[in-house]
């Protein structure tokens, strides 16, 4: 099984490569850009698909606290769990970004089922400034 499940798609943002095709994301990059794209889109943006998503968005107007964080983790790890089924997720953390007032920084550590190959994201979440 190994790699070949984790599967190949076009890269995201669509690129072209140096020969002129369609770039592909293959494997564990893959997986990397399904969770991006899961985390940045709301539900109900796609008409073929109006679950897909996760609600990360509905909490752009939140105050940057930890009730916030919480509900932000609690989305993402709600959204990679329906919709990434390469992937254990292990644990989701949202803290504030020191630098930036209205930024909560997303941490995901997850697992690749079909390889046990474990890998952090951080995903920026940008809180609408008041």
């Amino acid at each position: 099984m190994g790699d070949n499940f984790l599967g190949t798609g076009w890269h995201f943002p669509v690129q072209l490569d140096a020969n002129g095709r369609v770039q592909l994301a293959r494997h564990e990059d893959s997986v990397q850009q399904s969770i991006w794209m899961i985390l940045g889109t709301s539900p109900g943006e796609r008409v073929m698909s109006p679950d897909f998503g996760c609600g990360l968005h509905d909490l752009v107007f939140a105050v940057n606290n930890a009730r916030a964080a919480g509900e932000v983790s609690a989305a993402v790890t709600e959204a990679l769990t329906i919709w990434e089924p390469r992937i254990d997720v292990l644990s989701v953390t949202a803290y504030p970004d020191a630098d930036q007032p209205n930024v909560l920084l997303i941490e995901i550590s997850y697992e690749v089922r079909a390889t046990n190959s474990r890998f952090n994201l951080v995903y920026p979440f940008y809180l609408a400034s008041s």
